[in-house]
Formats: C-alpha cells, sequence, structure tokens
C-alpha cells in the first residue's frame, strides 16, 4: 500500500526529528533567522532570559551612530577619557583619564577589542552619564521590540538587571542591519592596530568564515560564550545567536554551524513546522542561568576570558565538529555536503587583512596620522630596568573571571613566573615620567651620591635620601595607572 506524499512527508519528518531531540538539550541558547524578514529557520532556548555581557555594546553602537546619523554628534567629535571610563574593568584601551578620541576611533576600539572603558567614553559623551545614556538604551530596547532587554551599563559589565534573550539580540542585531547600512562596516572590521599592537576581532568567524559579515562576542561567568554573527551568501543574509557556550572557540563553532544549516536547508523547508519572525517568539518568564561556576569555578583549568581562541573542545567530541548530533545526520542524510567542518575551518588562520589604524586626539591624516600613531607608539613603550628586567604586575586580580579581558596572551606571559621579586613594579606602566620614578625607585636611595667623592657626609646625606622614598620613590606611579587594571569594576 502506497502512502500518499504528504503523509511520507510527515512521517520522515517526525523520525528525524524524534532522532534528533534528544541531542537538542544543552545550556545554551541557539538562534538563527533571515535577516530582512525576521524568518526563524531555528530556535532553542531563544525566549530564555541571559546575561548580555559585551553583547550589550550593540547597544552602545547602535545609540551612538543613530546620535550621528541624526546630526546630533559626528565621527569626528572629540570625548574625554572620565576617571570613570578608566577604572573599568579590562578589556580596555586602558588610556588615561583626560585622553581623547574620537567618536570613530572609540567605537572601533569598543567593537574590535571590546574595550570597555571606550563604551563608557561613548556613554558619557551621548547620554552624559552611564544612567543617562541606560536610560537612552533601554528606550531605544523598548521601541525596537526587545522586550526581554534592560539596561544598566553600556559595556555589559556584570551588574544587576542588565538582561536580554537570544530573541532580542537577534532584533538588535537587524536593526543594525536595517537603521544604520551606511555605518554597518563598524561590526565587521577584522582587526585594529594602536601604536604597534594590532588586535584582532573577537569575533572569530570574520576572515575565516565565507561570507562572515559582523556582530560581536561577549562573555562574563554568569553568561558563558556569547556571540551575534552574521553571514551573506548568494545574496541571502543570515543572523545566528549563540548564548553560553563553553568556550570562545565554542561559540564561534556553534555560530558556523547554525550558519551552515540556515543556508543549506532551503530546499528542507517543507520537512520543518513554520517558527514564525522573531518578532513573534513568546518570551520565557525566567531568571538568567548563571553559569559562573561552570566557567569560572575551581574545575576551569584557565582563567576565562573574552579571547580564547586556543581553548580546546573538551565537551565537544566528535560530534560538535560535525555538527550538532542528531540535527547534522537530519542535515547531511538530505542535503549536499557542506564546505568545510568547522571546527577545521576555525583553526586556520584568518584572511590576511590591513589592521585598521586607530589613534587618540582630533581626526587626522596624511603625516599627521603618521605622527599620531608614532606617538601613541611612544606611549605605550614597555619600561625598561636598568638590568633589562621588565616589571609585573604584583598581585592576581581578583574575581579576574568577570573582566571579559581581552590580552590573554600577554596576561599569560605575566602570570609564568613569580611576581613577588618586586611588588611595587606593573607591567603597564607608561614610559614617560613613571618610567624615570620607578628606575629611581629600583636603586637604592643612598646610592645617589655615588657621583660624588666617597664619604663625603657619609652620615648626613643617608639621612636625607631615605626621605625621599616616602614621597616619589617608594611608589612609582604603580599605584596610579594600573590601580584600574588591578581591581576591575564590577
Amino acid at each position: 500500500m502506497h502512502l500518499p506524499r504528504p503523509s511520507l512527508k510527515w512521517i520522515l519528518a517526525v523520525a528525524m526529528l524524534a532522532i534528533a531531540a534528544p541531542q537538542m538539550a544543552q545550556a545554551e541558547a541557539l538562534l538563527v533567522v533571515e535577516a530582512d524578514s525576521g524568518k526563524v529557520l531555528q530556535a532553542d532556548n531563544a525566549t530564555m532570559p541571559w546575561y548580555p555581557a559585551s553583547l550589550s555594546k550593540m547597544m552602545t553602537a547602535y545609540v551612538t551612530l543613530k546620535a550621528v546619523k541624526d546630526g546630533r554628534v559626528s565621527l569626528d567629535t572629540l570625548l574625554t577619557v572620565s576617571p570613570t571610563a578608566a577604572s573599568q574593568s579590562p578589556s580596555k584601551m586602558g588610556f588615561r583619564p583626560g585622553t581623547q578620541v574620537t567618536v570613530d576611533n572609540a567605537l572601533k576600539m569598543m567593537l574590535v577589542k571590546s574595550a570597555n572603558d571606550m563604551a563608557v567614553v561613548l556613554a558619557e559623551g551621548i547620554g552624559g552619564s552611564i544612567d543617562g545614556f541606560a536610560g537612552i538604551m533601554n528606550q531605544t530596547a523598548q521601541k525596537l521590540g526587545m522586550t526581554q532587554t534592560s539596561y544598566v551599563n553600556p559595556n555589559g559589565l556584570p551588574a544587576d538587571g542588565q538582561i536580554t534573550s537570544a530573541r532580542d539580540m537577534a532584533i538588535l542585531a537587524r536593526a543594525i542591519i536595517r537603521d544604520l547600512p551606511e555605518y554597518e562596516y563598524f561590526v565587521h572590521i577584522p582587526s585594529i592596530r594602536f601604536g604597534r599592537r594590532i588586535t584582532q576581532n573577537f569575533n572569530k568567524l570574520i576572515g575565516r568564515y565565507p561570507g562572515a559579515d559582523g556582530f560581536k562576542t561577549g562573555f562574563i561567568c554568569a553568561s558563558g560564550y556569547n556571540l551575534v554573527a552574521s553571514a551573506t551568501r548568494d545574496g541571502k543574509r543570515l543572523i545566528a545567536v549563540v548564548l553560553g557556550a563553553s568556550s570562545g572557540r565554542m561559540r564561534a563553532i556553534r555560530a558556523a554551524q547554525l550558519l551552515d544549516r540556515g543556508f543549506a536547508n532551503n530546499g528542507l523547508a517543507w520537512l520543518r513546522p513554520s517558527l514564525g519572525t522573531v518578532d513573534n517568539l513568546v518570551p520565557i518568564d525566567s531568571t538568567p542561568p548563571n553559569l559562573r561556576e561552570e566557567m569560572c569555578g575551581p574545575k576551569h583549568k584557565r582563567p576565562a576570558s573574552d579571547e580564547d581562541a586556543e581553548d580546546t573542545i573538551a565537551s565537544a567530541g566528535s560530534s560538535s565538529t560535525n555538527g550538532d548530533g542528531g540535527v547534522s545526520f537530519f542535515a547531511s542524510g538530505l542535503q549536499a555536503a557542506m564546505p568545510a567542518k568547522p571546527a577545521d575551518m576555525l583553526a586556520q588562520p584568518a584572511a590576511a587583512s590591513e589592521p585598521v589604524v586607530v589613534y587618540t586626539g582630533p581626526t587626522k591624516t596624511g603625516a599627521a596620522l603618521i605622527a599620531a600613531v608614532e606617538a601613541d607608539t611612544e606611549k605605550m613603550q614597555p619600561v625598561k630596568r636598568a638590568k633589562g628586567k621588565h616589571s609585573r604586575v604584583a598581585g592576581k586580580k581578583p574575581d579576574a573571571a568577570d573582566d571579559a579581558k581581552a590580552d590573554t596572551k600577554s596576561a599569560s606571559k605575566s602570570d609564568s613566573k613569580p611576581a613577588a621579586a618586586k611588588p611595587a613594579r606593573h607591567a603597564n606602566a607608561k614610559p614617560d615620567a613613571a618610567a624615570a620614578k620607578t628606575a629611581a625607585a629600583d636603586k637604592p636611595a643612598a646610592a645617589k651620591p655615588a657621583g660624588k667623592p666617597a664619604a663625603a657626609k657619609p652620615a648626613a646625606k643617608p639621612k636625607t635620601s631615605a626621605d625621599k622614598p616616602k614621597t616619589a620613590a617608594d611608589k612609582p606611579k604603580a599605584a596610579d595607572k594600573p590601580k584600574a587594571d588591578a581591581k576591575p569594576a564590577g
């Protein structure tokens, strides 16, 4: 007996979904939507409340660029780094209070390096204060239909009430594409160069995944590893949202898998029930999951940060590199092979590109820009000791996992050697007056008269030099600049 075709389709769909269902349970929120229509292609925990972490900076960028588009500020507007901005936890640029940056450069630093201090600079410049800007962020979220989102700060550092969902992040990504097409390049810059330091975009799909063209990463201990990613193929653009992945590498793999299936499954739409549009997904009334113990607990082998591309995939197994277990089987049995395994693709170096130069001070071009870059390079030179030893941070950062710290490699080098020799030294000390003061502090004060004839006044001179370290040499600038680095806010 031959069943009519609709029944065969139904049986096949039910069978494949049954295979996939046991594999779907996971402590993640996953969502894929079409950018133009908002049609949902896959949704798992998509309306579960979640901590956004640095995905909050997408809204900071949206509000800022809307102000630029409306003529209230320009990309050349100069903003000043306040003490509040300078005190933010890493990842950050680490500029001193009083440093000036343009809106353009602040946006690039914030979106590529995920600089928390630049987010506050923009917030204070546009909204007058963090609280004032957070109010604008919340008004904008409600206007866009992001009904599950609330903001307390512009950078996503841990704060009560900083909540979103995969649904709302997809809505925001669509709004950036729709409302700010002329400024969309900010969300897919491959890398920036400040002085001699080149920082790659934390979104590892950019330059590796075919067609990748945005958006932003995020991490705090409570949220896990978050990523909003977009890609375009054959004129079709998709947005993938991953919240709560186990590592920076895994969030990129998850997003690549979601995008692969979204692009490949066009011919299988009849097998899937319609999920409607992203705006119509029904919110879940619950509290956000707190992944702190899993991400940053004592079993975590290395400090968690937003830049952990070298993390191994301990929990992935073979199914993660080939897709998502049953879902991948479902797709691979009925469609052409995918171009490459996401894990293999992301293991490759990013496509070559010229880093976008960022700098402090007013907008510059030509020779003036070259001079500005050289000046910034000079400012960031490491401190050199008299005996060639490099300084290092004296103490361990409190709750370092919540910092979303970008310079993981630098920190690893610093942490690899004991930091007990000279607790007043700091690796990030600036090479200006601080270097001279620090060098002076490393030498005994009594050695200062060494250039004079020996034993001129052996009793009186040490007494005078002994007074000096209390004012200048005892604390050679380490108490000023590195304070924000050593004690993260929030």
